[in-house]
């Protein structure tokens, strides 16, 4: 399937590794031009080349840390002065600390509302006017399974992300009729270094080895196994295509039908 999206610009956060490289390189199969983005410039470097050299797409990079608003501004700036405009914007900055609420100080919780909620208001108000005036964009936010399902130990996520949820949803309604489209994918248990963290703090919390926290959560998920970060890939990317231009205001789980709920 062509998914429509040849020579758009996609402003892809946090692709250095896991999910939003995953992300990027689904993008970049499908002809969208790319601006990467995390705070390593040596991965980036390495993503840069692996990508050229696998689709021929141009590709841009920003180092920039995200929950700081100047890195907001640099990352946009660089996209705008590289392509002229921004058609795709994917958020993903990974995910907060694990543990339980006694275990976060404000400041832990302020640094984490930063990382995950400040900085997809800041990236999307900052691409809005453009997508508004061309009349067509996608954004798509990385949240997670915890918005419709919350996850034992990860109450900075289960909260932060329900924000998110609840800012996109609004903002979906408000920039429809331009032809812009606002979802969120929700990743399950994927097989990323963010879960290699979250295993070591179930084996830590419930006397586990790291196996045998990974074996817990598949015995948790129909599907029997963890995902594969191209899974999620191709759905953000399909969020982003002609083809989901009546998809929008909606959070899309691909968790292997771990979320026990209707909706």
């Amino acid at each position: 399937m062509d998914l429509g999206i040849k020579g758009k610009t996609a402003l892809v956060c946090g692709s250095s590794s896991g999910l939003g490289r995953a992300i990027a390189d689904a993008l970049a199969a499908e002809g969208a031009n790319l601006v990467i983005n995390s705070r390593s410039s040596e991965k980036l470097q390495q993503v840069q080349s692996e990508i050229i050299a696998a689709s021929g797409v141009r590709v841009e990079m920003v180092e920039a840390d995200l929950t700081d608003p100047a890195g907001v501004d640099a990352v946009v700036s660089a996209a705008q002065e590289a392509f002229g405009t921004i058609d795709i914007l994917v958020t993903n900055t990974g995910g907060p600390p694990a543990g339980p609420f006694e275990n976060h100080s404000a400041e832990v919780w302020s640094q984490a509302i930063a990382q995950n909620f400040e900085s997809v208001v800041n990236l999307t108000r900052a691409v809005l006017p453009g997508m508004k005036e061309q009349r067509w964009g996608r954004i798509v936010n990385v949240t997670s399974i915890s918005v419709k399902q919350p996850v034992a130990g990860l109450i900075l996520s289960n909260s932060i992300r329900a924000g998110v949820t609840g800012f996109a949803k609004t903002i979906s309604n408000e920039v429809a009729s331009f032809n812009v489209t606002v979802n969120n994918v929700l990743p399950g248990f994927t097989r990323t270094e963010r879960l290699i963290h979250l295993a070591e703090a179930v084996a830590e919390r419930d006397s586990l080895t790291i196996e045998g926290a990974y074996e817990s959560w598949e015995g948790e998920i129909p599907m029997g196994r963890l995902g594969d970060p191209p899974e999620l890939g191709a759905v953000a990317a399909f969020l982003c295509s002609e083809q989901a231009s009546y998809v929008t205001g909606q959070s899309v789980a691909v968790d292997g039908g771990w979320i026990k709920g209707l909706y």
